[in-house]
């Protein structure tokens, strides 16, 4: 097994457990213990993990600033959650964009299973290797800069024509939101992308799993009443909800 291999099978251990022990990565995943010593080692120094005593922990950082792939197997089951409940708000025949992020790589996912007569607009690559497949569905994918890290479109052409359209919902991944700071994201080039799409949508909901809440990344992409909704997980995060609630922002 490659190391890639087995930093993916740590990271989905670590997504389960929040900590791991090396003796049970040895066990699952069949290598020495030198060889998980010097994976994890390896993976503190790329900020995926906080090596410990017999173990690891999950950094704070991974799913907040890793790139695409390193994000994709984090809080999966929290955000198929928000998912499933944004899916709802698609009317038939209605004209939609999905931006980067891998949140809305989840909500394509159970678009294509709900398989509505609609059209999507995106960025996103990988929204469209899972949505090209289902004939009821139109997609459009926007032209401009291909950022292989994070598998989307950007720059001034995609910004350009994403801004002809007239969209009755934008669903927005984004990285964190605050009362303070509002939403805020380490993605730059993504950043005007989201900032068009608030701009020629009748609707604006924000998809996100619920450990972003009270989070801040590098920028500030818009403020809290800039959305009309955010779509969240079933956690019980009471306190960060409730700041959030009381500071105008409506989640479902």
């Amino acid at each position: 097994m490659l190391y890639t291999e087995r930093k993916t099978e740590i990271l989905k251990h670590l997504e389960l457990k929040s900590v791991v022990k090396v003796s049970d990565l040895v066990r699952d995943i069949g290598v020495s213990t030198d060889t998980i010593r010097r994976d994890l080692k390896a993976m503190e120094k790329e900020g995926l993990l906080r090596c410990i005593r017999g173990g690891a922990c999950l950094s704070d950082k991974i799913e907040m600033f890793s790139n695409f792939a390193g994000r994709e197997i984090i809080n999966i089951e929290l955000k198929r959650e928000a998912a499933k409940k944004a899916v709802k708000y698609i009317n038939e025949n209605d004209v939609i964009f999905l931006n980067s992020g891998t949140t809305n790589t989840i909500l394509a996912q159970e678009i294509a299973e709900r398989a509505p007569q609609c059209t999507i607009v995106t960025n996103n690559i990988a929204v469209v290797s899972v949505i090209m497949a289902h004939p009821n569905i139109k997609v459009v994918v926007l032209g401009g800069n291909l950022d292989n890290l994070e598998k989307s479109v950007y720059g001034s052409v995609c910004e350009k024509e994403l801004s002809t359209f007239c969209f009755d919902v934008s669903f927005l991944s984004v990285n964190s939101v605050n009362t303070e700071m509002g939403y805020t994201d380490f993605r730059f080039n993504e950043i005007p992308i989201m900032q068009a799409a608030v701009k020629c949508s009748k609707k604006v909901v924000t998809v996100m799993d619920s450990s972003k809440f009270g989070r801040a990344a590098k920028k500030r992409i818009f403020g809290l009443e800039e959305t009309d909704l955010l779509v969240t997980d079933n956690s019980d995060i009471q306190e960060e909800k409730k700041k959030l609630i009381e500071a105008g922002l409506n989640i479902v």
